[in-house]
């Protein structure tokens, strides 16, 4: 550098900024970037080899335990009386014919004693007819008596017999509402609620429940079904029940499906009956998994290993190069755990579960134990 170039410089204190700014500009250039640094680290993964199982896809619902239609019997009064004997308490078991209520009810029995005497006063007037027509006709045949007083006590006989027939029909039904006063067991089972005891005044309403016995050997769920989800449920379908807390679900089927739903209605009740005989008591909230459909041999991931791109699907297939490859696969049926891979997956494959969001195609993989 001449001197008359240095002096010129010197004189210039702009120009000395600017020529630094240059060399520091050269500095900064010549180093690379923080996109351009690459790492050559292996990055860490989960696996799963893929081989072919049988997936079900499920069909899941709430549900109730409830008795079977026939199983479920509400006692209530036949009209307002008094409960004389109640002898069974809630957990009792009953057989058939065993004594559950008996009821007071005053005007009935008033009432058979009546239509008893009645018909007895018709058998009375029968027998009286029958000897008066059994003397006329001897008189008839003597000369004595007159064809028409014959006649008249035959009439008699007639109307006679025709009353007591009637007083007899009163005192069966009489008879009839009178048995309604005692209520035995139809079923074996067991009380699940009572609410009255003797002494008390009821009323014969269904809202006045005295006792209610089920069978709980005829136990069943009715599970209300999303009704887009009918259409996958078939009758004799395995289905499983699961009761909060319990360590294993409860084998059932599907024993019915609606003919018909409510238009306006979100869901439709779908029975279940067990295989085996529950423990479970009636109003026992559960929730069941009915299978719908069930694909042998199938491919399936977990759900969370597939990568979605706009509307394709792909999967980070762990390959013998320590590399990860990104494979396109075609989706089937699918749970909420697991996905049926279609197409694009062979078995015996190494998928990649578990550090394959934001993996690139081709990175280095170490995989994890």
């Amino acid at each position: 550098m001449t001197a008359d170039w240095r002096m010129a410089i010197e004189d210039r204190p702009l120009a000395r900024t600017a020529v630094f700014a240059v060399v520091l500009l050269a500095a900064a250039c010549s180093k690379p970037t923080v996109e351009e640094v690459q790492t050559t680290a292996a990055a860490p993964v989960k696996t799963l080899t893929v081989t072919p199982a049988t997936l079900e896809g499920v069909v899941s619902a709430s549900g109730i335990v409830s008795a079977a239609p026939g199983a479920d019997w509400v006692i209530t009064a036949p009209e307002p009386a008094r409960i004389v004997e109640l002898p069974k308490g809630e957990g009792d078991r009953v057989k058939p014919g065993d004594l559950l209520v008996r009821f007071e009810i005053p005007a009935r029995t008033t009432d058979v004693a009546a239509q008893r005497a009645a018909a007895e006063q018709a058998r009375a007037r029968v027998e009286n007819a029958q000897a008066s027509v059994k003397r006329l006709t001897t008189l008839f045949e003597h000369g004595v008596a007159a064809q028409k007083e014959l006649e008249d006590a035959k009439q008699t006989l007639a109307e006679a017999q025709a009353a007591l027939v009637q007083a007899e029909a009163g005192t069966q039904a009489a008879a009839v509402l009178a048995s309604r006063s005692i209520v035995r067991a139809r079923f074996a089972g067991v009380i699940a609620k009572r609410a009255h005891n003797p002494g008390d005044m009821v009323e014969a309403t269904t809202a006045d429940v005295i006792l209610r016995v089920v069978d709980p050997a005829k136990l069943q769920v009715v599970a209300a079904v999303p009704i887009p989800d009918l259409a996958r449920v078939h009758i004799g379908r395995p289905a499983r029940v699961v009761v909060p807390g319990a360590e294993e679900p409860e084998a059932g089927k599907v024993l019915t499906r609606p003919a018909a739903v409510d238009p306006t209605g979100v869901s439709a009740d779908v029975r279940i009956s067990f295989d085996a005989m529950t423990k479970l008591a009636v109003g026992t909230p559960v929730r069941v998994e009915i299978v719908a459909e069930q694909h042998p041999g199938a491919l399936a991931v977990p759900v969370d290993a597939i990568v979605h791109e706009d509307e394709d699907a792909f999967v980070m297939i762990a390959g013998g190069d320590n590399k990860a490859h990104k494979r396109k696969v075609t989706i089937g049926l699918t749970t909420p755990k697991l996905a049926e891979i279609t197409s694009g997956l062979k078995a015996g494959e190494a998928v990649i579960v578990q550090g394959q969001q934001g993996l690139p195609d081709g990175a280095t993989i170490t995989q994890e134990k």
